[in-house]
């Protein structure tokens, strides 16, 4: 696991020492057991008054407005430490051991937490010790290292790809950009916001006035949806009209997303094409996860308009999802008949998107949330 030195930094200084310094020995207890704290960095391996001992003692413990947080960990190496101690600093942080008081150990996990979890990273609980809760470092489990660079989205048809440059790997859509739009920004820790969306849209559309760019922004990519599904229509309309108070800050909605490109049709490719080309919606959030939304018709699982079933069609679409799911995505199905009732499927997608946007990995639902 790996955890950037800017995480490092930000949450250095988002954190207050003071509920730790309620507990001096046990405090300095853990920076003894991780940190070589008696070496003199001027004069070599002798306990001295320059010692980092003496001067964390001096100016954390006795006089805690002399240093910053972020001046104490630069003064550690913690922006630089290897994961595994940077890691075990963190749990022992978050731990009984050194906080024997547990409101201010969820206070110290929740505010680690808002730094972690954009990197992939949680503090999370594992159980219990003489009482007190326990935490542990571990990835999501979820999101990719990668972040995309071409997000071609809202299309009618398949689009016309060319390579600029082979060498470096530049692609074009060859088609006027109002008709196959390409969001090309770069996609940052909070993930893709419908206001980072709108701003592209405002800039590459020239579009000075800003409900007139979201009025032009939503229509064509609610036309994309194909006319023959309700369910993917009330799916899209539910986020943006659940949300239209806050649209700005919550994670884009992208309909007809394409995940895969083939020049070549599934017909002409045969045994060797790929699956799952287009989904009908992607989500990108903060901790780079990728959220795949699909809405399941009859014709994921039949043939024959319908009539016979197909294993072999559910089988390939099975096949496509786990291959997804090896690559970071998170895939979320629906059946359509879940969705074809605005009526009912408001609550339903109410509680999904509260459990999917409001929880971070591996919390608790809300009971608002979960019913």
């Amino acid at each position: 696991m790996q955890i950037p030195s800017r995480t490092r930094r930000e949450l250095a200084r988002d954190f207050g020492l003071s509920d730790h310094l309620g507990y001096p020995d046990r405090f300095m207890g853990l920076l003894g057991r991780l940190w070589h704290l008696d070496n003199d960095p001027l004069g070599g391996w002798t306990t001295t008054t320059n010692s980092l001992r003496n001067q964390i003692e001096r100016h954390v413990i006795r006089f805690p407005d002399d240093w910053t947080t972020e001046h104490f960990f630069e003064q550690l190496g913690a922006f630089e430490a290897p994961y595994p101690r940077f890691g075990h600093f963190l749990e022992g942080l978050a731990s009984a051991v050194v906080l024997p008081d547990e409101p201010v150990q969820r206070r110290f996990v929740e505010l680690a937490n808002r730094h972690l979890n954009p990197a992939g990273a949680q503090l999370s609980q594992h159980g219990e010790a003489d009482g007190y809760p326990q935490f542990q470092l571990v990835e999501h489990g979820r999101g990719t290292a990668r972040r995309p660079r071409n997000l071609i989205f809202a299309t009618l048809g398949k689009p016309d790809i060319r390579f600029t440059s082979a060498l470096d790997n530049d692609i074009e859509v060859a088609e006027r950009d109002d008709k196959v739009p390409v969001y090309d920004h770069p996609v940052g820790k909070e993930g893709l916001l419908w206001k980072h969306l709108l701003s592209w849209w405002q800039e590459t559309r020239k579009i000075p006035d800003q409900e007139q760019a979201a009025r032009a922004l939503y229509s064509p990519t609610e036309a994309s949806l194909p006319p023959n599904s309700p369910g993917l229509k009330n799916l899209f309309w539910h986020y943006h009209h659940a949300n239209r108070d806050r649209l700005n800050d919550v994670p884009a909605l992208l309909p007809e997303i394409w995940l895969h490109w083939d020049p070549k049709t599934l017909r002409e490719r045969g045994a060797h094409a790929m699956q799952n080309l287009r989904m009908d919606f992607l989500m990108l959030l903060p901790g780079n996860r990728r959220v795949v939304l699909e809405v399941d018709g009859m014709q994921h699982y039949t043939r024959n308009g319908g009539t016979e079933p197909d294993s072999a069609k559910y089988a390939a679409t099975m096949a496509g999802d786990r291959t997804l799911k090896f690559r970071g995505y998170e895939v979320f199905r629906f059946g359509h008949d879940e969705l074809s009732d605005r009526d009912h499927a408001q609550p339903l997608l109410a509680n999904f998107f509260a459990t999917l946007l409001d929880c971070p990995p591996g919390s608790r639902v809300p009971q608002s949330a979960g019913g």
